[in-house]
């Protein structure tokens, strides 16, 4: 690992730091000397949109009145529309049109593009239709409300717009054919996005680099790696020079299915091809080693990385922290988030998960909490996961009084979700602190948290371990008058605790309740009723159950096998006559409905 020391550290950097206590990596930090490379303007390019449009020139058709007063309303519409207040612009252009102004198409479809954003699609037809009576559309307005159907999930609505537009003496362009397959293939369906993409040729529309992107992304995620090769050979003998996007799409496919020789070979090669390997291309080859445990290869990538002009950026830090702490080599984690801070880089969330959890299962929770500190002086928001992670660790290490108070401040400064809340439910109720844990779901009542199907599941599972087997059968019907239905997992956890109790007749009546709510039973559902009827006692008629279930393909061979191991010997014995209390029943019954 000395290598990467050297590699990633500019030269002449020190790393000569307070000894003040060995024993602490993190207050190893030198705070005051590192402020000046965390960027002080936190904020980034998601809060500089800008609406893009085309660049063509469009005739516009407005012809404003020389009436003072219509000359006022139609700069309260651009102003409107300028500040993006997409209900006043709808008002100021009704009352234009209805006074005999001509509405702008370009005006029209950056209103369309405003409600398509507030996900309004029915405003956005609404100026379509105003644009359509009083103004004359182009294909950009219609491709703008196509896209606001795809985004909608609504691709039959878009798909009626296309057919309108041709009416209206429009044809599609390559942009409205990317739209509709891109929306497409983002939701799985990529056997109708190769549909539209033949439509697209046979509307003599060009395939674009994009469109080919589009269609070779989708193809990888559906493990179509050659299919996607050979889709970047259609574009290349189409005369189209894919870019750097279109071929880390191939490099990150090759990587994800294993073929790490031939990515690399293929990033050896773009340089042939007129391209010159990204630091993304470099990072998704870094990952595919590190997840094999290939640390010397990865010397030698960086190196390579570094002979070509390509500088390590968060990702490659946060790539390399990762796989460290995942090896439990935090120490050498950490000289890489010094690294990454003297080389001016701005470690995410991401960056400093892998450490905090890390520190978390060392035990070493005030290393965890500093960690944390620091991560929001480097201008990072925690997240939830960061949250939770902290809360279990302390409550699970004993220290429960602590995680309390960390729970309570966060709760008042509405920086938890519902994911915390179950953490805490579990965690405390596991610890042998029921009533804390109690106190945590008014907790969420009174803070309006509203709880999800892990809440009632962990709290089920909670009440089964103690044994309140009763209490978990009601909140069963709870959890369904609240309207979440129990799934496979609620069942499982009452059958499991009806079982340890020896309670067979409940469990079941529990397993026919299920069936007849429409929830399949699982192989668990059946194994555990299988192992609650051996462990009360009737052991034989258990292993005659197993068979008949492995028969009917409920219960796999490897339980089949676990089962006799668990109940040795029983096919040299029968019971002379059922036990009394055993309900005379066919168990299988909720196989065969």
């Amino acid at each position: 690992m000395t290598f990467y020391s050297a590699a990633l550290s500019p030269p002449g950097v020190s790393f000569t730091l307070h000894q003040k206590t060995p024993l602490n990596p993190l207050h190893n930090l030198d705070l005051s000397s590192w402020r000046n490379h965390i960027p002080i303007d936190a904020r980034d390019l998601r809060n500089q949109n800008h609406l893009r449009v085309s660049a063509e020139p469009r005739p516009t058709n407005a012809a404003p009145s020389n009436d003072s007063k219509d000359t006022h309303l139609l700069q309260l519409f651009n102003r409107s529309c300028r500040t993006g207040k997409c209900n006043d612009s709808l008002y100021f252009l009704q009352r234009m049109v209805s006074k005999g102004f001509r509405p702008d198409v370009i005006t029209c479809t950056k209103l369309i593009k405003c409600f398509i954003n507030s996900n309004d699609v029915d405003r956005a037809v609404r100026v379509m239709e105003i644009l359509e009576s009083h103004g004359e559309p182009d294909v950009f307005a219609y491709n703008a409300l196509i896209s606001g159907f795809c985004k909608a999930n609504q691709i039959e609505a878009a798909d009626r717009v296309l057919d309108h537009m041709r009416t209206r003496g429009f044809s599609p362009d390559t942009v409205t054919y990317n739209i509709l397959i891109g929306s497409l293939c983002s939701r799985g369906k990529l056997g109708l996005a190769f549909k539209v993409f033949d439509k697209l040729l046979q509307d003599d529309c060009e395939p674009t680099v994009i469109t080919y992107t589009i269609l070779i992304e989708a193809t990888i995620l559906e493990g179509g790696i050659r299919e996607a090769l050979q889709l970047l050979e259609e574009m290349l003998s189409r005369g189209l020079q894919p870019d750097m996007y279109t071929y880390n799409a191939i490099i990150r496919g090759l990587c994800r299915e294993g073929m790490l020789g031939r990515a690399f070979d293929f990033v050896r090669s773009l340089p042939d091809k007129g391209r010159q390997p990204d630091v993304i291309s470099y990072n998704m080859l870094l990952r595919a080693l590190l997840n094999r445990g290939k640390w010397k290869d990865s010397e030698g990538l960086i190196k390579e990385m570094y002979s070509n002009g390509c500088e390590p950026n968060e990702v490659t830090f946060g790539v390399l922290i990762g796989s460290l702490c995942r090896e439990n080599k935090v120490d050498e984690a950490l000289n890489f988030l010094k690294v990454m801070l003297e080389k001016g880089l701005r470690p995410d969330t991401y960056t400093f998960d892998p450490l905090i959890s890390a520190f978390c299962g060392k035990g070493k929770l005030d290393l965890a909490l500093e960690c944390f500190e620091f991560m929001i002086l480097c201008g990072q928001k925690p997240d939830i996961v960061n949250y939770n992670m902290i809360l279990s660790a302390f409550c699970k290490s004993g220290n429960i009084d602590q995680g309390i108070v960390i729970f309570e401040k966060l709760s008042e400064l509405g920086c938890l979700e519902v994911s915390s809340y179950n953490t805490m439910l579990s965690v405390l109720w596991h610890k042998g602190e029921q009533l804390m844990a109690l106190w945590v779901i008014s907790e969420m009542s009174r803070k309006c948290v509203d709880p999800d199907e892990i809440t009632y599941n962990s709290l089920i599972s909670c009440l089964c371990r103690d044994g309140m087997v009763d209490e978990a059968i009601e909140l069963l019907g709870d959890m369904e008058r609240n309207g979440f239905t129990p799934t496979t997992i609620s069942y499982n956890i009452v059958l499991l605790g009806l079982c340890k109790a020896r309670r067979i007749d409940t469990a079941i009546d529990i397993l026919e309740e299920m069936v007849e709510g429409g929830c399949n039973p699982n192989e668990t559902s059946y194994v555990l009723l299988v192992e609650g009827i051996g462990f009360a006692g009737w052991r034989a008629e258990a292993m005659e159950l197993a068979n008949v279930l492995h028969g009917r393909n409920a219960i796999s061979k490897d339980s089949i096998r676990r089962l006799s191991k668990t109940f040795p010997m029983l096919h040299l014995y029968k019971q002379a006559a059922r036990p009394n209390g055993l309900k005379d029943r066919s168990l299988t019954r909720s196989k065969n409905r």
